[in-house]
């Protein structure tokens, strides 16, 4: 018998996946939310418009995953919470607002998936993640670290900063902290070498490249355990060839099939929240970012799903 076909994708309003928008997450276990911030780009911005984008290419999501066979949307309670009411003129209050945001639905015991806006969102959100599990376990998609050491216009806060920043106010497990996808120019050699230096396991695409698929997720599940882990992924972490909308686009990156490995392949990881962030839609020829950006996110909630039925 063949299933009714969802909404034509070009109808409707885009919440993600056509989730019901309310602005509270009681009752519901996943929540999504959007966070339209740029203001602390270094190159190009753009990514303020990454959340809406996300959200109308969730629209071609039918819903079946057929590589983890389960369909999200049906079992999970999902809800679109909308944006954060940032503030472009002000990080500080912004990271303010993202924060109280995040801690409001952690609270009503639901899991967060926020849709970038920068990098530098995360570390808001590590704050209220780290208040309720505790020192996370990070698994970080990124072309770049972002654990620079420096004040970019004489803030200590941007896009560049968020790791250091949660590494030294103590939210994440130094032991449990591993970045996968870095490569590219960097200032000096010194770059990569406080990256480690901080605790972070670095794979560099270089590295990735000499080893199979399966020993990179082996790692990182043995290094995670069963801690409670926060999942970030900067979509420059794929080949500009596969998102050109980015704001800060690295060559030589991993391929569109790759990272949707990569994420499926956290099926075991005690995953407790999930943002993807620097997605650019000024920049997005054919929109081929944020419909990559939007499967990632169904792919996680694919893991979501899975895990709510002890699979």
């Amino acid at each position: 018998m063949t299933s009714l076909l969802p909404p034509a994708p070009f109808s409707g309003i885009a919440t993600f996946g056509r989730a019901p928008h309310v602005t509270s997450a009681a009752g519901f276990d996943t929540a999504i939310l959007g966070v339209p911030y740029d203001s602390s780009t270094s190159n190009r911005s753009g990514t303020r418009f990454g959340p809406r984008a996300i959200r109308e290419q969730s629209l071609l999501l039918w819903g079946y995953n057929n590589v983890q066979q389960v369909n999200p949307f049906e079992a999970l309670k999902l809800v679109d919470l909308g944006d954060v009411a940032v503030v472009p003129p002000s990080i500080l209050a912004t990271h303010d607002a993202i924060e109280a945001a995040a801690t409001a639905v952690l609270d009503q015991q639901a899991t967060l998936i926020t849709l970038g806006g920068d990098h530098s969102i995360s570390l808001p959100l590590l704050k209220a993640h780290a208040a309720k599990h505790g020192p996370l376990a990070v698994v970080h998609f990124d072309a770049h670290p972002d654990t620079w050491d420096y004040e970019y216009l004489g803030q200590p806060l941007s896009h560049g900063t968020p790791f250091i920043r949660a590494l030294e106010a103590g939210l994440i497990d130094r032991d449990a902290y591993i970045q996968i996808g870095i490569r590219g120019p960097t200032g000096s050699p010194q770059d990569y070498i406080d990256a480690v230096n901080l605790g972070a396991r670095m794979i560099t695409l270089e590295e990735f490249r000499t080893r199979t698929m399966s020993s990179v997720l082996e790692e990182i599940t043995q290094r995670i355990g069963n801690r409670p882990c926060y999942v970030t992924l900067d979509i420059d972490c794929v080949d500009p060839a596969f998102a050109p909308g980015t704001g800060t686009p690295e060559v030589g990156g991993l391929t569109s099939y790759e990272i949707l490995q990569l994420v499926r392949g956290l099926k075991s990881v005690n995953t407790v929240g999930f943002d993807l962030v620097e997605v650019s839609p000024p920049y997005d020829h054919a929109g081929i970012t944020a419909i990559l950006a939007a499967n990632l996110v169904f792919e996680f909630l694919s893991l979501r799903a899975l895990r709510e039925r002890g699979a």
